[in-house]
């Protein structure tokens, strides 16, 4: 009897092992299922590059492996930024985006971690330009092998002071901030508008020599070409500059004898302390453009507005370019209103007026 009944017990907890087999199972089947297609968070997208990448439905965090496209996000998406690859400009950014950490990249001499990129768990990591291998479609395939699971995301001409329109459209749409993006690509494509018109119609014996000083000493440059110093051609400027470019971060050293036989009407500086002592340096005092007070540094507000990065940081650069160098040509052109509402538009910032002028040295 006693066996019989330890008989349909074990009969009982075999049929009860044989279920829970089936169902761990089909448990499993449906987690490799989920993992080998997207869920229903999950949409799929084309790059700028034509990856087909599969993204979170709702983009939270966003980093960036290099500042033309952190600038980009910051300026569409504020707040889904998640790190700076270098911090921006004090005062003004507002407090909570300059608490951001500072993560580094691939820029410049720069050399980014993928062990920090991955451990601050970003929804996406965008692949711009970066100095090592210029545009995003040359370094996609190695950020997303290192950066797997996290979604990488090819974001091209972010460095094209004549194509910004594109990617901010692009950034727009993939973290749903449209009408945003709209706003930023309506005031850029008015300035370059007027400026590209007006810049065409000055004929090339008109056309002022210009030099962009580099460097505490101001002797490295970066000629016509380069994606450094695009706004001179742009703005109807001569870049003078006759020497190679250097790939990358640019800035090609020069001596002191060729920037004299090259004597510049104006040269543009991004040092504050060559601009300082430019005024009364001896090695300067015969250059047309030191002579005539046709030297100005470049303003900087979160970002410098001319290059370092060369993004769309530069948009304010084009209108400022433009007047630094043909005042007469763009009299009508308002600079302070255009200062206020790109920083507003674009920086998240109001400014004063006792601010824009200190910015524009009025």
């Amino acid at each position: 009897m006693d066996v019989v009944v330890i008989t349909k017990r074990c009969h009982l907890l075999l049929i009860m092992l044989g279920v829970c087999a089936v169902l761990l199972c089909a448990s499993a089947a449906c987690t490799t299922a989920r993992e080998s297609s997207p869920s229903a968070e999950d949409r799929t997208i084309t790059d700028m590059v034509d990856r087909t990448v599969v993204v979170p439905s709702e983009i939270e965090s966003v980093l960036c492996t290099s500042p033309p496209s952190t600038n980009l996000v910051y300026m569409v998406a504020p707040d889904r930024l998640k790190g700076w690859n270098f911090a921006p400009e004090k005062g003004y950014t507002a407090e909570k985006y300059m608490a951001l950490p500072v993560i580094g990249g691939w820029f410049g001499k720069e050399t980014g971690n993928y062990e920090t990129f991955i451990s601050m768990h970003p929804d996406i990591v965008i692949e711009g330009f970066t100095t090592d291998g210029g545009a995003a479609s040359a370094t996609i395939a190695e950020r997303q092998q290192k950066m797997e699971p996290i979604p990488v995301v090819a974001v091209e001409d972010s460095t094209n002071s004549t194509g910004y329109s594109a990617p901010i459209r692009f950034v727009g749409d993939l973290l749903g901030e449209e009408e945003q993006a709209e706003a930023m690509i309506a005031f850029y494509e008015g300035v370059l508008a007027t400026v590209a018109e007006r810049a065409a119609s000055i004929p090339d014996e008109e056309r002022v020599g210009v030099y962009y000083a580099e460097g505490p000493r101001g002797l490295t440059t970066d000629p016509s070409g380069s994606s450094h110093s695009e706004l001179i051609d742009l703005c109807g400027g001569r870049n003078i500059a006759d020497c190679a470019i250097t790939p990358g971060m640019g800035m090609t050293e020069v001596s002191m004898e060729q920037v004299i036989a090259w004597d510049p009407d104006v040269i543009l500086v991004e040092n504050p302390g060559f601009y300082a002592a430019v005024g009364t340096d001896p090695a300067w005092q015969e250059i047309t453009a030191v002579k005539t007070g046709r030297v100005y540094l470049t303003p900087r507000t979160a970002f410098c507005w001319f290059d370092r990065p060369p993004g769309i940081n530069r948009i304010i650069g084009i209108p400022w370019t433009a007047k630094t160098l043909y005042p007469d040509l763009f009299r009508d052109m308002d600079l302070e209103s255009l200062v206020r509402e790109y920083h507003e538009i674009f920086l998240h910032v109001s400014l004063s007026d006792d601010q824009i002028h200190q910015i524009l040295n009025l």
